[in-house]
């Protein structure tokens, strides 16, 4: 979240950015410093009357000392009543406290000075786009029409085991998924991120740390007998290693991957628009998280951009890469970038990743820090993060690109981890 020091003194600067994200409590900026005044004046009025209480207490000893027990007994009636202001500036202060974290976690992220205005994804503005678009014969197939006709995906075994939006994979679908795991796994330790296999469940500090919670809580899938939370991305347990730490400035950048399965409730994700692996409520998905300096982030953010693109390039896929615009960003996010792949039997653009650079937002929730041997203060880190990559719509956009009258072609990269003989699904 916010600083309260960086919106007192980035008043102006702040509800430009919010009024970017169509944020709809602009009010609460004004609440906060005003509160945060208050709350200043009470510490103030507090130190003053501790001090004035150690005086005091320091007076009763010498007055006792020197046998003076009336003149002692008058200054503790003092110092009762100094007491009793001191419980009731603590109560106040409290109380501000309470209403300042209340409010500062309802204020989202300010978007980057590049981040355009606008209220859809209608308004996202298009950075580069490559690959060809492939050309399908009429009776062209969707991918769930192929899931079923080459046995690869199960929809309807989904809702019977669980419900609508868990499909299963079998046979080829299901080793193509864990090729794809595999291929991404290798790209991105290769690339220098260190592999972690983290827990599926997270406590209610994960989430509020990665700012999924208070937020996204409708999102989450929620274990209510043991209050834990199923995660809907990697990057909430992966970031919250470094919950509550103390970095080096010499150790940064840190740069982490991750496989998980993914959990997200998606209500009202109803219609043609997602049908089939388009939008589901399980699917597997890497992800790549880096920890750097705040003045490094950009540069690893363009960085995470081009792995992501190199990723999506090898499979063969045409992709575009959309910068995202304030009313279509992420509560946390300053700067997001959307990769899309185009699916060629249903003719549309399937989002597969988005890559963000939170700055400190997620860092000040987190209360991660780092330290330079040059700096007596601490100061706070820059967290990024980003899908390399999601399965459900890559998986989609393979198999409808791919195919052909005798089977569905395998992209060149995955040949290795399908094994001999399934270059081609039939």
């Amino acid at each position: 979240m916010l600083t309260i020091q960086f919106i007192r003194n980035n008043r102006a600067t702040v509800l430009k950015g919010l009024r970017i994200k169509n944020f709809s409590q602009p009010d609460l900026i004004d609440k906060i410093i005003d509160r945060d005044n208050e709350r200043r004046s009470l510490q103030v009025r507090t130190n003053e009357l501790q001090a004035e209480m150690n005086r005091l207490n320091k007076e009763i000893g010498k007055l006792i000392r020197a046998g003076e027990e009336q003149k002692a007994s008058q200054v503790k009636e003092r110092t009762s009543l100094l007491k009793k202001e001191l419980e009731t500036h603590a109560r106040d202060l409290q109380h501000s406290a309470t209403d300042l974290n209340d409010w500062l976690v309802q204020i989202p992220n300010i978007p980057h000075p590049s981040v355009p205005a606008g209220n859809t994804d209608a308004d996202n503005k298009l950075i580069r786009q490559g690959g060809a678009i492939p050309r399908l014969t009429e009776d062209a197939l969707p991918h769930w029409d192929l899931g079923s006709k080459y046995r690869l995906i199960d929809f309807d075994m989904g809702v019977k085991i669980t419900g609508g939006g868990f499909p299963v994979f079998r046979g080829k679908g299901a080793r193509l998924q864990r090729a794809l795991i595999a291929y991404f796994l290798d790209q991105n330790t290769s690339a220098g991120y260190e592999e972690f296999l983290p827990p599926l469940l997270v406590n209610e500090a994960s989430g509020f740390g990665t700012g999924q919670l208070p937020d996204k809580e409708g999102q989450m899938y929620h274990v209510t007998g043991d209050n834990l939370y199923l995660i809907p991305t990697a990057e909430v347990p992966v970031t919250n290693i470094y919950r509550d730490v103390i970095l080096q400035a010499k150790d940064l950048p840190i740069k982490n991957t991750a496989y998980t399965p993914c959990f997200r409730r998606e209500a009202g994700s109803y219609g043609k628009d997602v049908r089939g692996l388009n939008r589901v409520h399980q699917f597997d998905k890497v992800e790549i998280v880096q920890i750097t300096h705040p003045s490094d982030s950009y540069r690893a953010l363009e960085e995470m951009v081009s792995h992501v693109e190199k990723l999506v390039t090898n499979l063969e896929l045409p992709y575009r890469i959309v910068q995202l615009c304030g009313g279509d960003l992420g509560f946390t996010s300053a700067l997001t970038y959307d990769f899309e792949v185009f699916a060629a039997a249903q003719k549309k653009w399937l989002e597969v990743s988005s890559v963000s650079n939170f700055e400190s937002y997620q860092a000040n929730r987190l209360k991660l820090r780092f330290r330079d041997p040059a700096d007596k203060k601490s100061q706070l880190a820059h967290t990024l993060n980003g899908s390399a990559l999601a399965l459900p719509r890559i998986m989609a956009a393979i198999l409808e690109n791919n195919q052909t009258p005798e089977g569905i072609r395998v992209p060149e990269v995955l040949c290795p981890f399908m094994g001999p003989g399934n270059e081609l699904i039939r």
